[in-house]
């Protein structure tokens, strides 16, 4: 894009994953929202939306293109995240909703639910300079000069905890829309593509879920993963996700003891539908159980009342009955 000092595939800054927020007067500290990341380039009439792996994101966002194009800077790169509204919080269901292939629809969800950009850094400034190179302290303080120009409900920028103990408040009891905290070197650069100048804490929960069924291992006859399931309002075992964190140790036993429930009915309410999408190609088939194992997770997302990714497995539970695995413990 002329007149960027940017391309529009430059890959945003990373972070590493850590169990509890950094402390000291060295780090600015940010909620972290659940929604697509998102690099946003303006060059006058010019614009383009991208996503953290580089592919375009105007096309499913429609009415952001448009905010974009109506504010007044005119010259610009930002690094956000697209969210989209609902309630109090945000529908990441409802993101998913946009990437669809047909232009008409995307309009339609656009125009019933518009998408916002929350913005929390400033790559490019409006007069085109490069400031990757400069500290996160200098790189906000522009950020907040520009906003004025940025205005507009569907562009805001990202609030700063003025404290750890406020960061901390926001993973024990999170605001609505958001999943953890960002922890941010005042003094570093932005490092395009690396993980050492930022750091992620996710608010993490558990719940105890019913063993319905489990794969075996690819090309392996021992337990590869557990699928999870909840009691639903009816009594009816819904699969809500997985677990392959099983200690290769215990892998022989304890396959041997899941063989030995295989015949029951497995899930009587929503049931594992294919391939796991993080299995890379493993088989579908599954084999059902009786339901009569407990396991604790520890699970980060919720989606469609299922868990977004995969679960850390704690421990069994033998002193947990099954029907007390109910949904109520992901739904709230």
């Amino acid at each position: 894009m002329p007149g960027l000092p940017l391309p529009f595939d430059y890959p945003p800054m990373e972070a590493e994953s850590v169990e509890r927020l950094p402390d000291g007067p060295g780090w600015q500290y940010e909620p972290k929202f659940d929604g697509f990341r998102c690099l946003a380039f303006r060059d006058g009439a010019e614009l383009e939306l991208r996503s953290k792996s580089g592919q375009p994101l105007g096309r499913y966002f429609p009415d952001l293109v448009a905010a974009f194009g109506a504010v007044a800077a005119a010259r610009f790169v930002l690094d956000g995240e697209i969210v989209i509204p609902e309630g109090a919080g945000s529908s990441f269901e409802a993101l998913q909703m946009r990437l669809h292939p047909a232009a008409s629809r995307v309009r339609k969800l656009a125009a019933e639910q518009p998408a916002r950009f929350v913005v929390f850094d400033l790559l490019v400034d409006a007069r085109g300079h490069d400031l990757t190179a400069r500290p996160l302290v200098e790189r906000r303080a522009a950020l907040e000069t520009l906003m004025p120009r940025l205005a507009g409900d569907a562009l805001v920028l990202a609030p700063v905890a003025p404290s750890r103990a406020v960061a901390q408040g926001w993973l024990d009891r999170p605001p609505p829309g958001q999943d953890g905290v960002m922890a941010k070197r005042l003094d570093a650069p932005y490092r395009s593509g690396k993980r050492d100048a930022m750091v992620k804490v996710k608010r993490q929960r558990t719940a105890d879920c019913v063993v319905g069924g489990f794969r075996y291992g690819r090309n392996s006859r021992e337990v590869g993963s557990l699928l999870l399931g909840l009691y639903d309002g009816e009594g009816r075992l819904d699969h809500v996700g997985f677990t392959s964190t099983i200690a290769r140790a215990e892998r022989p036993a304890l396959t041997a003891r899941l063989e030995g429930l295989e015949g029951g009915e497995g899930f009587t309410g929503r049931a594992p539908g294919g391939p796991s999408r993080w299995s890379n190609g493993r088989e579908s088939d599954w084999h059902k159980l009786r339901p009569e194992v407990v396991v604790e997770v520890r699970f980060d997302h919720v989606s469609g009342g299922r868990f977004r990714h995969g679960t850390t497995l704690l421990r069994f539970r033998p002193d947990k009955a099954p029907r007390q695995c109910t949904m109520e413990q992901i739904d709230r």
